[in-house]
C-alpha cells in the first residue's frame, strides 16, 4: 500500500508582500541607475556643447573639414586632428586586436599549466597599471629608435605609397599608434579572456564530442559565443586610444598640418586640447570645446556601430 505524500505539491509557495516589495524596489533601483548613466552623459555633453556654441556659429560644419589652426588670426579647422585621432586609433587596433585576442585564447584554454597562466595573466594586466607618461618616455627613448629601421625599410621600398612617402623623423603617427596599441592591449586581453572563460564548459565538450578539433571549436564555437564581450573590450580599448592624451602628445609630434604619411608628425584632438588649453582664450577656447565635442560624438558613433555589429552577429548565430 502506497501512502500519499502530502509534502509534494505542484503549487509553488506564495511570496510574501515583503519579497514582492523588495523585487519591485530592485527593479526601480536598476532602472534609476540606467537613467543615471544618461544623466551623466548629458551633464558631460551639455557644458561642452554650450561653450562650443560661439565656434559652431562662427565656423559651422566647415570646422570639421578645415585644415588651418591659427589662433593669431582666429582660423580654426579640426580635420588634421580628426584624421590623426582616427588613424592612430586604427593603427592601435590593427596591432592590439589580433595580439590581444590571441593572448586571451592562449590564457583561457588549456595550452599551458594553470600556474603559468596565472603568472602571465598578472603580467598582462600589469600593463594597465603603468602611467601613460612612462609609456611616453619609453616610446621616446626605446620605441622610436627600435621602429626606425623598419620605417626606413618601408620608406625606401614602398615610398611610392602615400602612407610611407616621407622619411621617418622620430615622432609621428606610426609610433603613436604602436604605443597606443600597447596601452590598450591589457584592456582587450582581459575582457576577451573573461568572456571566453565564462562560457559554459558543456559548450566546448559538445563541440569536441561532435568531432570538431580544438581550433574549430575555438574559432567556430567559442569566439562567436563570446563575441559580444570581445567587441565590448575592443570598444573600450578604442575609446582609450581615441582619448589618450599624455603618451600620444609625447610621441605623435603635435603637428597641426595634414599629412597622409604615417611617418610624418601629426596630432590628435586630445593632444591638441592638452597642448593649447592652458594658454587659450576667447574664440580659441570655444574652438577647443568644439573639437572636444567632435571627439565626444566620434566615441558615441563608434559605440553605436559596435552595438550594431554585435546585433548582426547574434542574429546570424541564433
Amino acid at each position: 500500500m502506497v501512502l500519499p505524500n502530502h509534502n509534494v505539491t505542484g503549487i509553488p509557495p506564495s511570496r510574501s508582500p515583503m519579497e514582492k516589495a523588495l523585487d519591485q524596489g530592485f527593479v526601480w533601483l536598476t532602472r534609476l541607475m540606467a537613467w543615471g548613466i544618461v544623466v551623466v552623459l548629458l551633464l558631460l555633453g551639455f557644458p561642452i556643447a554650450q561653450q562650443a556654441i560661439p565656434a559652431i556659429q562662427e565656423f559651422g560644419l566647415g570646422f570639421l573639414f578645415g585644415s588651418a589652426w591659427n589662433p593669431v588670426n582666429n582660423q580654426y579647422g579640426a580635420f588634421p586632428m580628426i584624421y590623426g585621432t582616427l588613424v592612430s586609433s586604427f593603427i592601435a587596433l590593427l596591432f592590439a586586436v589580433p595580439l590581444g585576442l590571441g593572448t586571451a585564447i592562449f590564457l583561457s584554454e588549456d595550452f599551458i599549466p594553470v600556474s603559468i597562466r596565472t603568472a602571465l595573466t598578472f603580467l598582462v594586466e600589469l600593463l594597465a597599471a603603468i602611467p601613460s607618461v612612462v609609456y611616453g618616455l619609453w616610446g621616446i627613448f626605446v620605441l622610436i629608435p627600435f621602429l626606425r629601421p623598419f620605417q626606413m625599410f618601408l620608406y625606401k621600398n614602398l615610398g611610392w605609397i602615400p602612407f610611407f612617402s616621407t622619411p621617418p623623423a622620430g615622432p609621428g603617427m606610426f609610433p603613436a599608434g604602436v604605443i597606443l596599441a600597447i596601452m590598450i592591449l591589457p584592456i582587450i586581453t582581459a575582457i576577451a579572456r573573461d568572456s571566453l572563460a565564462s562560457l559554459p564548459p558543456d559548450l566546448r565538450q559538445a563541440s569536441l564530442g561532435l568531432g570538431a578539433t580544438r581550433w574549430v571549436t575555438i574559432f567556430r564555437v567559442l569566439i562567436p559565443a563570446a563575441f559580444s564581450g570581445i567587441v565590448g573590450g575592443i570598444m573600450l580599448g578604442l575609446g582609450r586610444a581615441m582619448g589618450e592624451t599624455m603618451a600620444a602628445t609625447m610621441i605623435i609630434g603635435n603637428s597641426n598640418n595634414l599629412k597622409i604619411s604615417l611617418f610624418a608628425p601629426a596630432n590628435t584632438i586630445a593632444s591638441l586640447m592638452a597642448n593649447q588649453f592652458p594658454e587659450a582664450s576667447g574664440l580659441q577656447v570655444s574652438a577647443l570645446m568644439y573639437a572636444g565635442l567632435v571627439l565626444f560624438a566620434l566615441t558615441l558613433l563608434v559605440n553605436i556601430a559596435a552595438e550594431w555589429i554585435v546585433n548582426q552577429v547574434k542574429a546570424k548565430y541564433q
